[in-house]
């Protein structure tokens, strides 16, 4: 099975099932004597696991890690680093039912008729649980970026359903986010989207979600023509994730309502460099950064796992009526946040590595 990895300078593969014993990655190409901060890890894994808020899976994990190679003396080595996440908090019960049947949204039928065969434990390959070694490995990318850069990166739920904030992304503040049980930094809406959060969950539905993210201090000059931009980059590792069915840089589908005129960022000189006076284009053009704040946006659908009946099939055809039972999130976007940080982060520190091999010291 292809598509398991991502990066070529900084290379991450990602390994392991839903409710195997274990998940984890591989990082390779990571540069030696970047010293670790394995607190901070912790930290990012603890922002995406189950059990934050009530409104995203009760599924009991505590995402301890171990890094089984490629650090010595809390250093990177520069050989590849492995990250081995032990799973505990799984209930193969919960899906003794749904051996045979095809759940409405999900990936089952899809991976039946590609390999013949599925784990229908939490969805196996298809769980977002895989989710848990790519914020590890982001984490220890956006440590080899600040080590030589002041590039932040930041990402919050922008909308849930029809309710969105009212904030422009330039104006929001990191602290914003972090005080948020579901990382929205507008206080007066998201009252709103919590009564909408609860009526879903009285339910048993569940809600879709758009993840804003915005990369700053970034140098001009990152990313490949043709086929390896750095905006093509960022959505493919984008769309990857769970539930993802929309990407957009800057304007994005908006711009088809602007003229040319309107829609360009006009270029002056300020402090010899090149700014722009609007940044329309979300800090890329011709998939490659200009200097500007990266600023892109993820829809995730809503949660497919949900305790209201469907009707289905089963592996033979015959028609079913479903209900998935377990604790689901009610809005997959609200989890997504660190793990859109974390691919954000390998996709820089992959292009990063890429620039200064091409261009040195510059």
């Amino acid at each position: 099975m292809p598509g398991d990895s991502i990066g070529l300078m900084f290379k991450v593969t990602v390994w392991g099932e839903s409710h195997g014993s274990s998940i984890g990655a591989v990082i390779e190409g990571c540069p030696p004597g970047v010293e670790l901060d394995v607190e901070n890890i912790s930290e990012q894994l603890k922002r995406r696991k189950p059990g934050g808020s009530k409104f995203v899976s009760g599924r009991v994990e505590q995402d301890n890690f171990e890094i089984l190679s490629g650090v010595f003396h809390g250093k990177t080595t520069g050989t590849p680093i492995s990250i081995l996440i032990k799973n505990q908090g799984f209930n193969k019960e919960n899906y003794t039912n749904i051996s045979e049947v095809f759940r409405p949204g999900h990936a089952d039928y899809t991976y039946q008729a590609k390999y013949g065969i599925r784990d229908f434990y939490g969805g196996g390959r298809s769980s977002a649980r895989l989710t848990a070694p790519i914020v590890a490995a982001g984490a220890i990318a956006m440590q080899v970026i600040s080590s030589q850069n002041s590039i932040t990166i930041q990402a919050y739920v922008k909308k849930i359903g029809n309710i969105e904030m009212n904030t422009n992304w330039c104006s929001v503040k990191k602290s914003d986010s972090l005080g948020s049980s579901i990382f929205f930094p507008d206080k007066q809406n998201e009252k709103e989207i919590l009564r909408l959060l609860e009526n879903l969950k009285e339910e048993g539905n569940s809600i879709g979600g758009i993840v804003e993210c915005v990369i700053d201090n970034i140098p001009a000059g990152l990313g490949e023509p043709l086929f390896d931009k750095l905006d093509g980059d960022l959505a493919k590792v984008m769309v990857g994730l769970n539930a993802v069915k929309g990407f957009e840089v800057g304007n994005g589908f908006s711009c088809v309502e602007l003229t040319g005129l309107e829609n360009n960022d006009e270029p002056t000189f300020v402090d010899g460099d090149v700014k722009t006076l609007s940044n329309n284009s979300g800090g890329i053009l011709g998939g490659i950064s200009n200097g500007n704040p990266i600023v892109f946006r993820v829809a995730f659908k809503a949660t497919p796992s949900i305790s209201q009946k469907q009707n289905t099939i089963d592996i033979k055809g015959k028609k079913q009526e479903i209900s998935v039972t377990g604790d689901h999130d009610v809005c997959v976007a609200i989890r997504a946040v660190p793990v859109v940080e974390a691919l954000s982060a390998i996709v820089v520190c992959d292009h990063l590595l890429r620039f200064r091999g091409q261009c040195g010291n510059k």
